[in-house]
């Protein structure tokens, strides 16, 4: 059930969530107020679509060139994220019904939750590494309990995520002068 956990260890836990944003639920409504949240899921969607085929791309054309492994790799971790980020985002509300106070049932006979573009994201591995109080001093949290690693994810985030850091680490062999 939705926010229902099991501990795996005393670091770790599959928490149930469902994410109806971007990263950390963020909408894209938080900061253009004008948009309502329903228009704001439908535009993320379509901009997650349009990415995906861009990210396709880009892998067809560096795997046509040959371009270096640790590039191919990146590219792919991130495309295979999106992917499955996408499949959540656009088909998850239709294939499964409302997972609040209950095991959420796939293909319900009275339909999904919610319309095609309009899923909500599953999230599941959360990392509660350790939690302290801050001291009042502390600015902007000071006083408050502080929970490190706090964000629940994926492992649609973590191929995104992996991809990028092997872009970001492997820069020079990812991007060779031959390839520019």
């Amino acid at each position: 059930m939705l926010h229902e956990s099991v501990d795996v260890f005393s670091w770790f836990k599959i928490y149930f969530i469902e994410n109806d944003g971007m990263a950390w639920g963020t909408k894209i409504s938080d900061f253009v107020s004008f948009i309502s949240d329903r228009t704001a899921k439908v535009a993320l969607t379509l901009f997650r679509v349009v990415a995906i085929f861009g990210i396709g791309y880009w892998l067809y054309d560096a795997t046509k060139k040959q371009s270096p492994k640790v590039l191919i790799w990146a590219i792919a971790l991130i495309f295979a994220g999106a992917l499955g980020n996408i499949i959540d985002s656009v088909l998850y509300g239709v294939l499964f019904d409302d997972s609040i106070n209950q095991v959420a049932t796939f293909l319900p006979e009275t339909g999904g939750y919610d319309a095609l573009l309009h899923g909500r994201v599953v999230d599941m591995l959360y990392f509660p590494l350790f939690e302290i109080d801050l001291p009042e001093w502390f600015p902007f949290y000071g006083g408050k309990r502080f929970n490190f690693f706090e964000p629940v994810f994926n492992i649609a985030d973590m191929a995104i995520s992996t991809g990028f850091i092997m872009l970001i680490v492997f820069n020079k062999k990812a991007f060779s002068k031959k390839d520019i």
